[in-house]
């Protein structure tokens, strides 16, 4: 496994952290994609509850600047519970095969490949950055 990893893996989950020594899943997001695979870091957003007002208005401003894809490196895994994006997790490679970076009170920073991911939520949605319009 790729040792870039090990930092994140080793950092907790702490409510509205958003790095370097601790992560919320959303700070744990905005770093992976900035750091590991050069996008545009992130607003930071996640510093209020999950699924509070403002965790939902944050989610439809960020999602209104991207597009649904495939699972793809870098890209967001927003996990839903009925309309409410409640968690997010950042795609990433693992031994040649795809796999979605996560940290969570219950279980902290870990990874898990896409079909395990997937049977964990109801509801998973991938993003990325939209293509620049020029």
């Amino acid at each position: 496994m790729s040792s870039w990893i090990d930092r994140y893996l080793a950092a907790p989950y702490r409510g509205g952290a958003m790095g370097p020594d601790a992560f919320n899943c959303w700070g744990l997001v905005r770093a992976v994609r900035h750091e590991v695979y050069g996008l545009p870091l992130l607003p930071e957003y996640g510093r209020h509850a999950q699924a509070s007002p403002q965790a939902q208005r944050d989610y439809q401003i960020q999602a209104g600047t991207m597009e649904e894809c495939a699972p793809e490196p870098g890209a967001i895994a927003a996990v839903f519970r009925g309309a409410l994006c409640i968690h997010v997790g950042v795609v990433i490679e693992v031994e040649g095969r795809l796999a979605v970076l996560e940290t969570n009170q219950r279980t902290g920073c870990r990874w898990l490949r896409i079909p395990e991911f997937e049977r964990r939520y109801l509801r998973v949605l991938y993003y990325r950055d939209k293509p620049d319009a020029d």
